[in-house]
Parts: C-alpha cells; sequence; structure tokens
C-alpha cells in the first residue's frame, strides 16, 4: 500500500531482502528488473552495486510514478571495448537497411494487432508498409502511425497530448525502453549511438531504434485496458509485459527471452558480411 515504508534493506548469500510488515527474501536469480516506484523506498549502495554487476535492471520514479531513470553497470561485456568499435564502424548502408526491416516490421505488427482485434481497416497499414524504402525516405512510419492511432483509439485521439491513454503508452514505452537498454549494454553496446534515432540529447538513440517493433505490445495492453483508471493494477499490467510469450524463430519465448534474440539478429546483420536476417516475432 502507498502509505508504507519499504526497505530493501540488505543483501546476503545472493539474496535480496525486504523489510516492510514482515522480512521477505529474494534471490537474485529469480529478478529481472526492479522498479522503485515510492520515495519511501530505501536501498542500499551495496545492494545498487551487485545488482548492476549481475545486470539486474533497476529503474527509479519521480514523484508521480512514472519511470524517470535507471542503473546501468559502465560495462555489459569482456569485450567491451571491441563490441563499441564495431558500433562506431557500421556502414550507413547497412543502417539505412537495418532502418528499413524495423521500420517495416513495427508496420507490420500494427497491422496484425489491428487485425487482431478485428479492426478491418488494418489492411491500409499493409499498404505503408510495401512503400517503405531503405532509410525510410518517405516517412511511411509517421505517415502509418497517425492512421493506426486514429483506428486504434479513435480519430480524436491525439499523440502526445496529456490524457490518460497517452500517460499509459508512454508508461509502458518507458519500461519497454528499459528493457532494451539493459539487453543492448549486456551485449557490450552502448545506447546514445544509434541507427536512425541520432538525439544529442537522447542518451538512448539505439534503444529507441530498436524498440519500434514492440511497441503494439504495450498498445494492445493499454487498448485492452482503456476504460481503467491508470491506477497501481494498470501499471503492473505494463510492467508484466517482461513476461509476455511470443513467437520468434519459430519458438515460444518470454519477452525477457526474445528480445535478447532480437537484438542479436539485427547486430549480425550489422556488422556480418553475410545476408543476415533480422527476427520479427508474432503475437
Amino acid at each position: 500500500m502507498g502509505w508504507r515504508t519499504v526497505i530493501v534493506s540488505s543483501y546476503k548469500n545472493d539474496y535480496l531482502i525486504i523489510r516492510s510488515d514482515s522480512l521477505k527474501m529474494i534471490h537474485l536469480s529469480e529478478i529481472n528488473m526492479i522498479i522503485i516506484e515510492n520515495g519511501m523506498v530505501s536501498i542500499t549502495s551495496y545492494l545498487i552495486s551487485e545488482l548492476a554487476n549481475k545486470k539486474i535492471k533497476v529503474i527509479f520514479c519521480d514523484e508521480k510514478h512514472n519511470p524517470s531513470c535507471e542503473i546501468m553497470p559502465y560495462y555489459g561485456s569482456f569485450n567491451t571495448s571491441k563490441k563499441i568499435l564495431n558500433q562506431t564502424k557500421w556502414e550507413q548502408r547497412k543502417k539505412d537497411e537495418a532502418w528499413k526491416q524495423i521500420v517495416k516490421y513495427k508496420i507490420y505488427n500494427q497491422a496484425m494487432l489491428l487485425k487482431k482485434l478485428e479492426i478491418e481497416e488494418y489492411k491500409k497499414l499493409l499498404e505503408f508498409e510495401e512503400q517503405v524504402e531503405s532509410g525510410d525516405k518517405t516517412n511511411r512510419e509517421g505517415h502509418a502511425a497517425k492512421v493506426y492511432f486514429n483506428l486504434l483509439f479513435g480519430k480524436e485521439f491525439i499523440r502526445g497530448r496529456e490524457d490518460n491513454t497517452n500517460i499509459s503508452l508512454d508508461y509502458g514505452y518507458s519500461i519497454l525502453l528499459s528493457i532494451l537498454n539493459r539487453n543492448i549494454v549486456s551485449k557490450g553496446y552502448i545506447t546514445p549511438l544509434g541507427i536512425n534515432h541520432k538525439n544529442e540529447f537522447n542518451q538512448f538513440n539505439l534503444s529507441s531504434d530498436l524498440m519500434e517493433i514492440y511497441r503494439p505490445l504495450v498498445d494492445e495492453i493499454v487498448y485492452n485496458n482503456r476504460e481503467l483508471a491508470f491506477d497501481k493494477e494498470f501499471k503492473y499490467k505494463l510492467i508484466d509485459l517482461y513476461n509476455k510469450v511470443i513467437i520468434i524463430n519459430k519458438k515460444e519465448q518470454y519477452l525477457s527471452n526474445a528480445i535478447p534474440i532480437f537484438i542479436t539478429s539485427v547486430f549480425d546483420f550489422l556488422e556480418n558480411n553475410k545476408e543476415s536476417k533480422i527476427l520479427n516475432y508474432e503475437f
């Protein structure tokens, strides 16, 4: 409950110890992510260090209980320097082709969500998908997004306006971005250096690129709960996205396992001369 003071007080023998009304112990091997949602939570610096060492994502929320910052280790792989050097050498041609594929997958997944929800106009998005060029020079992504959100949430919906739907989407996207950040760093790469996103003020350009095809997973949760207040239970539904089962490379995987597979396929495509394939998922 919101009025309780929860103290994430210590770490002992690979167990996270939580003190509230009772004492709870959780083995770190069972944890993928910790969200510190309340300003009353206390956590030791030693525990933070251990969580970082074990690549467990720690997200801190602001006064509105929305994700505001996170902890990532400096080095996620034994050969991080080599991976970063490779990243700086990605050819523009390959980046343009990778972005084309990501945009096509994103639009296709948006269309498949609309189809799943029995929104017949999903076929319009498939037309946009077919029109995507290298580097998405004609911005099919943007055109498709406008049609998609109007079909999903109604013609009165405006992306970016401060309403319940947008707040819910932003919260879910923040969780998704954090999952991508963790997995990119764990493979030895850096998040500021992106494929298409190049904002100098964005520390997560690469994550912003790679998360695009997974946004419809958040959209589906928000759509199915759009009549509910954006409360703690709603947030739990979005956080539980981590445990959603999807199909990738013809196998069922939890999202937490599918994203590393997807990320590896992107890096293989960018760095190998052979015709590697970027993997999409199925609902």
